[in-house]
């Protein structure tokens, strides 16, 4: 398990990126990738929608141009603080101080659940999409953003030793393992030189 795998370290991390995460933040992912994840999503009518791990709200403000009913949940109280000065704490976003490996809400209470730059963090990430797709009503989707998984050897060891890196094929043995059988995975990039992005696009059973 990697240092910032562990809740408290992330906690203490994110209470000093904060400050300067929506600078540095662009480098790794930025509106193009955004909009382009979005655009694999179906939100229907009405849609209500929740953000797990929002942060400072980069990933709230592209789910704002798709829905009304739109609800933020994260950790860190710092990265929350950010996205009040966007949003206010109960104006166009219902935010929520929370674990996603436990999510305050009952079953099946959202349409679409989108989780950007947390999986990462999370110590027990198949409980945390299992209890994504336990909020998601059925038929309804899910999508998770993580950090690809290096290529370089050096870099695989760094990775290792900070945080949660994937590729495609442990992807498919945590999303199984928590219960999806419909999904796909989209590598994304904002630059030829930044981090790869592996994006997962899940559909819930049950519909």
């Amino acid at each position: 398990m990697g240092i910032l795998e562990d809740k408290s370290n992330a906690r203490l991390f994110y209470k000093y990126l904060s400050k300067v995460y929506d600078r540095v933040n662009r480098f790794n992912w930025n509106e193009e990738m955004r909009s382009e994840a979005l655009s694999w999503l179906e939100f229907g009518d009405d849609p209500r929608v929740l953000d797990v791990g929002c942060g400072t709200g980069f990933g709230t403000e592209g789910l704002l141009e798709h829905a009304d009913d739109v609800h933020g949940l994260d950790q860190s109280v710092h990265q929350m603080e950010k996205a009040f000065e966007k949003f206010g704490k109960r104006d166009l976003v219902n935010f929520y101080r929370g674990d996603a490996e436990r999510l305050p809400f009952r079953d099946d209470a959202f349409d679409v659940v989108w989780s950007s730059g947390s999986i990462e963090y999370w110590p027990n990430p198949v409980e945390g999409l299992r209890e994504l797709r336990r909020v998601a009503r059925p038929g309804g989707q899910v999508l998770v953003v993580g950090p690809d998984y290096p290529r370089n050897r050096v870099l695989q060891r760094v990775a290792d030793a900070i945080m949660l890196f994937y590729d495609e094929d442990e992807a498919d043995r945590m999303f199984e393992a928590a219960g999806y059988e419909e999904f796909e995975h989209h590598i994304q990039r904002a630059t030829p030189r930044s981090p790869r992005a592996i994006t997962t696009v899940a559909r819930v059973p049950g519909e």
